[in-house]
């Protein structure tokens, strides 16, 4: 049984989505502001949140850096914008992934589907049982641990998968549209602005001086790839 929390200030949307998530595997919570959210994964095991980001109370935005404060649980952001700048400005501060008003209920769907399948599936360490290094990095991947110089790193499950893709092909370059297909499972339409913020956050975690980066490399009109290190 998977906990969802759905936050939105309009009840009409909150009730919608919980018809589309309708599933014997989901326990459905919700909130209709960002401090509602907050006491709602304080009292429960949540796996998954969607959360809106224009509330009364406190906003999405403000709710979720306060949710990143302790814990990685996965966050699909709800907006009712279209400009890229509301959805950047999400995935800069934590967000999986994002889904725009009007809904399409087959989408919402599969989006949850696989964000949870990828969080589940960190905790499980049923996956693989090898260790990748590069350099100082070195993923874990039976315990889900992500170290740099011996220093654990938090990571988004998102992040986490992102980084094990270019480690386990250390030196193969891959486009963003390449990356987004492999990591989200969907077609990649608006994946340069999704993949670089995530990026930027791994050479945050990862780099010592993120703007010279020594393990995550731009090849300028072809992609990101992980630099090999003898």
């Amino acid at each position: 049984m998977y906990n969802i929390l759905i936050c939105d200030d309009e009840k009409d949307i909150v009730n919608a989505l919980k018809i589309y998530l309708q599933d014997e595997n989901y326990q459905l919570f919700q909130a209709f502001d960002g401090k509602q959210a907050l006491r709602v994964i304080e009292e429960n095991e949540i796996h998954l949140v969607l959360l809106d980001i224009m509330m009364p109370e406190l906003d999405g935005i403000s709710a979720m850096v306060k949710i990143r404060e302790r814990s990685n649980v996965p966050i699909i952001l709800l907006t009712a914008k279209s400009e890229d700048t509301d959805k950047v400005l999400g995935l800069n501060v934590g967000a999986d992934d994002y889904v725009t008003k009007p809904f399409n209920p087959v989408e919402v769907a599969a989006r949850v589907k696989s964000q949870l399948r990828r969080y589940m599936q960190l905790g499980s360490g049923k996956i693989r049982t090898d260790i990748l290094k590069v350099g100082g990095i070195e993923l874990d991947d039976k315990e889900k641990l992500v170290t740099l110089d011996g220093e654990e790193v938090s990571l988004t499950p998102t992040e986490y998968e992102i980084l094990k893709l270019l480690m386990e092909h250390a030196g193969q370059v891959f486009s963003p549209r390449e990356i987004y297909t492999k990591i989200w499972n969907d077609l990649p339409y608006g994946s340069e602005n999704t993949v670089a913020v995530h990026i930027r956050h791994l050479r945050e975690k990862l780099e010592i001086n993120p703007a010279e980066p020594r393990y995550l490399k731009v090849v300028w009109g072809q992609g990101y790839k992980c630099e090999k290190k003898e």
